[in-house]
Parts: structure tokens; sequence; C-alpha cells
């Protein structure tokens, strides 16, 4: 009842405030200057550049890896379609459609993808974070080319084509790849299943699903729906379920840790039940949605934990509170918003715009990671007192994500924007 009381003085408050007091600024001038568009063996493109460091912001490259990758021109390409689509920005659409053709410079023959270039432009095929196989970077792909192949085919049948060319190629070796026993391990007292990605990572898979969500909106592919099916059963074997727990409703990432990023797995469900419209998935989201998520944006965020089961209850092994990331951030905030979408309940997009309020200060630092007049966001909070004031591309792509999904809901800007 207290919390209906202050929810209401909070609407009244906000009712009178002015449409630009809860009009969100997104600036993505930053990202803009990350983004670089370059041209090779005559083919013109885009890539975003990794890493940009405090205090001149200069761009920094990896010595092992390269200086910009598939995982954050994947989400950036994202961003600017979404960009295009809510502000008929025909500047993000020719920044999408950049970023799209590098994601096709870099994928292999095995339809797979290799994730970082060199300085001279050439492909990183070596190191371990960018081999072109079934990880974290062919799935971010996915998600990019599926979702952009669904926008251009409304409106531009001949590259849609390219983009489902470069799509079917990925789909025929995850095919290849589909696990042909379904079975579960013991893992600290808990049965988890070794049909995901890695074996046991159901944050990763959650990844796939949801580009294998956007590829199922126009086939009808039965290989890849009953896969589609497989994974979702997965993802919802790793869910924590005990009333009891502090982490209940919680997804697990990988065996029996959570980490904070990455972990899209009620956005995924969610996106899944659009589609087949099968009421556990939309039950399993909300499980984690209305207990393990209310309980992180009340007490505050943590990085990790590990847990171990005892005849039906959590006991936390570890438990890691830093470092935090807007990488952490947006995938509550992305699950927020689609639960409201589909619910209607405005309880959500409260709740997503109150967890967004971490880039505003409301985070164990008290610092504001976002500065709207600059478009720089920091890239993390390493402890109460030391905040990393690098804003390199995951970092911006992240929270620019965030903000354009809070921007769409008034009940979310004005939770952001409260004070």
């Amino acid at each position: 009842m207290k919390k209906f009381f202050l929810s209401i003085i909070l609407l009244v408050i906000l009712g009178c405030s002015s449409e630009a007091e809860t009009k969100i600024i997104i600036n993505d001038s930053h990202l803009d200057y990350l983004y670089r568009e370059i041209s090779v063996n005559g083919k013109d493109m885009a890539v975003i550049n990794i890493y940009s460091n405090y205090p001149e912001y200069n761009y920094i490259g990896d010595d092992d890896e390269g200086f910009a990758c598939i995982d954050d021109a994947a989400r950036a390409a994202v961003y600017y379609l979404r960009d295009a689509q809510l502000n008929n920005n025909s500047g993000s659409i020719h920044k999408n459609k950049m970023l799209i053709e590098f994601l096709l410079y870099m994928q292999a023959d095995n339809g797979y993808f290799y994730n970082f270039i060199w300085d001279d432009y050439s492909i990183n095929k070596d190191f371990k974070t960018s081999v072109a196989e079934a990880n974290w970077w062919s799935w971010r792909a996915l998600w990019a080319l599926t979702e952009s192949y669904n926008y251009y085919e409304e409106i531009d049948k001949q590259y849609s084509g390219k983009l489902l060319f470069s799509i079917e190629k990925l789909i025929v070796n995850i095919k290849n790849n589909i696990p042909v026993e379904f079975t579960y391990e013991t893992i600290s007292g808990m049965e988890i299943p070794t049909w995901l990605i890695g074996k046991y990572a159901s944050d990763q898979s959650s990844i796939l699903l949801q580009g294998l969500v956007e590829y199922c909106k126009h086939t009808n592919d039965k290989i890849i729906s009953e896969y589609m099916y497989k994974l979702i059963d997965g993802i919802i074997a790793m869910q924590v379920n005990d009333a009891s727990s502090e982490f209940n409703g919680a997804f697990l990432s990988w065996m029996n840790e959570w980490h904070a990023w990455g972990n899209t797995q009620s956005y995924s469900l969610l996106k899944s039940y659009s589609l087949l419209k099968d009421k556990k998935l939309l039950d399993s989201a909300r499980n984690e949605l209305n207990n393990f998520y209310d309980n992180l944006i009340e007490k505050g965020y943590l990085t990790s934990f590990s847990v171990k089961n005892e005849n039906g209850k959590y006991f936390v092994i570890e438990k890691k509170e830093f470092s935090q990331i807007a990488y952490n951030i947006r995938p509550m905030i992305f699950a927020l918003m689609e639960a409201y979408k589909i619910t209607g309940d405005e309880m959500y997009a409260s709740n997503a715009g109150y967890a967004a309020k971490w880039l505003l200060g409301k985070n164990a630092a008290g610092v504001n990671m976002y500065d709207s007049e600059t478009g720089i966001i920091f890239d993390g909070i390493n402890s109460n007192s030391d905040v990393n004031k690098n804003s390199g591309a995951e970092s911006t792509i992240e929270a620019l994500l965030s903000l354009q999904a809070i921007s769409q809901s008034e009940t979310a800007a004005k939770a952001f924007l409260s004070n």
C-alpha cells in the first residue's frame, strides 16, 4: 500500500511536468566518433573502434586482437537500424548498411564469423576471441543480420536477399552442429542441460535464440523451429526456482554461475513468446523479472554469483558486486520493456526506467555514467570509489540501446528522469 501511494504521488508530480522535462536526450555523437568508414579491396564498409581512453578519448587498439570487431559492429548496426526506424533517420540507415557490409566481410567459408581485424584491415583469424566458430560474435552477427533483413525485406528486396544469403550460410552450419543427445549433468546439486551452446552456456544460447526468432518470422524451417524449442527448454532448466533465495528467478549463465553481462535469457524468451505464444516462456521470464530483477534494482547490482543446490534450496558459494558495466544493465532493460509491450503492465516500463538510472548515478559509486552533452559513457565501476572513465564501444552502444528502449515509453522515461 505504501508503494501504491508513493507511485500515485510520483505520477501526479510527473504529470505536471512539461513534455521537454520527460524527453530523454539520446546523444550518439561519441558512437559516431567511434564509427569509421573504411575501404577493403575496393569495398566500402564501416567499423567501430573498440577502445577510447580518458582523458583525450583517442582510439586504442589491442595488440592481440586488433582495433575493431564484430561484437561491437553488430550491436551498433542494431542501434542505428532502430534509430532509423524510430526517427526516420537516413544517416542511420547508411551507417547500418556500412556496418552490415563489415559483418559480411568477416564471414568465413564455414558460415561463422571472424571477430577482429588488424590496422591494415586484414582479418585476425587465429586469436582465441576471433576464430570463426560457434561463439558470441557469430550469434551477435546473426542477430544484427536477421533484424536488418526483416527491415530491408519491406523496402529493398535486393539488399535483403544479400543478407539472407549470408544468414542461410550460417544457418546451414548451425544445423550441422545441433546436438544429437539432450542429456543433463549434475553440477553443484543442479541438473544442468548439456545441449546448450558451449555445453552449458544459457547466456550464449539466448543470443543465438534472438537471431533464430528473427529468422523464423519469415521461414517455415522445421529443423530450426525444433532446435529453438530445445534451446528454450535448456534455458528454462537453468533458472533458479527457490522462493527463499535472493536469486529466485535468475537464469544461470554457465554451469552454476550467473554473470550480469550478456544475460539476455528473459528477453530472448519474451521474443520467442511473441512468435510461439507458449505461455511457459512468458511465465518463466516474468519469474525472473518479478523476483530477481526487483531485488537487483532495489538492493543494488551484482556482477556475478555462483550457487549450489541442496534439497531444492540454493546457497551462495561466491558473490561479487564489481565490476559493473552498461552491458550488465541493458539486458534487464530490454527484458522489462519487452514484458511491458507484451503485457501492457506499466510496472515493467517503470522498472526499466529505474534500472536505467544506473547511468545517471543511481549506482554504487554515485557517479553519472552518461554525459548527455558529449555522448560519452564511462566504461564501468570498479568499486564504490573507482570509476573507469574510458569510453569504449561496448559501454557506449549498450547504454545507447538502453536509452533507446526506454525512450519509447513515457512511463519508462518518467521513471528514468525522476529525482
